[in-house]
């Protein structure tokens, strides 16, 4: 199996004021938070890597992903002019309510809000994806993979979620009740999913 380290973007203006993003592009730049958070995902890769030459750069191709990654590549050490942009790392589409703030999806929609696991509202968007959608996408992304493959991966908060779960074969559900962090870096090795924290003796101070 390959061997993946796989990180969320940093914080962006939109996760600030819970504003829903999936795929939209429109101008939600990283906050000064999230600068920093991608600093310390790349301080932490430059601790795990080795030799960053061995190791091939994904993201998905939005903006927050991409802003992420290079300020990544900059402190790793890694060439982002060899980073690979590829569609299927995007996050879960969420269709007609990507631009709506989370609070008013609940108050307008509380149904939604009562699903978990595969029946969570992201996933019962009018127009978005299902988890199949994304199990779909993810899976044919991780099959391209070779076995004793290097890769960092810069992806999203649930799109990150179903490659764990992919990875690993844990129940879908159980991995989707977990948390999305903007302070860790998982690694993916050998059908196992562990998880590194990051800021401890990388830039001096964590980033919760």
């Amino acid at each position: 199996m390959p061997t993946i380290l796989l990180m969320r973007h940093g914080e962006t203006q939109w996760n600030r004021i819970r504003r829903i993003q999936g795929h939209v592009d429109a101008p939600s730049p990283l906050t000064l938070k999230g600068v920093d958070q991608a600093r310390t995902y790349g301080a932490t890769l430059r601790r795990l890597m080795g030799d960053p030459r061995e190791w091939q750069v994904f993201t998905s191709p939005l903006a927050r992903c991409v802003q992420t990654t290079g300020v990544v590549c900059e402190t790793a050490g890694l060439d982002f002019a060899d980073v690979v942009l590829d569609e299927r790392l995007k996050e879960v589409g969420t269709g007609s309510f990507s631009g709506w703030l989370k609070p008013d999806l609940e108050r307008r929609h509380p149904e939604l809000m009562t699903g978990h696991g595969l029946a969570a509202w992201y996933f019962r968007c009018p127009g978005g994806e299902t988890w199949a959608d994304m199990a779909e996408r993810i899976g044919a992304w991780l099959a391209d993979r070779k076995p004793g493959d290097r890769v960092v991966a810069v992806t999203h908060g649930i799109a990150g979620k179903v490659m764990r779960a992919l990875y690993s074969g844990r129940p879908p559900a159980e991995v989707l009740a977990e948390d999305s962090p903007q302070d860790a870096v998982f690694v993916l090795r050998d059908g196992a999913v562990g998880r590194v924290p990051c800021g401890d003796g990388d830039s001096g101070r964590r980033t919760a």
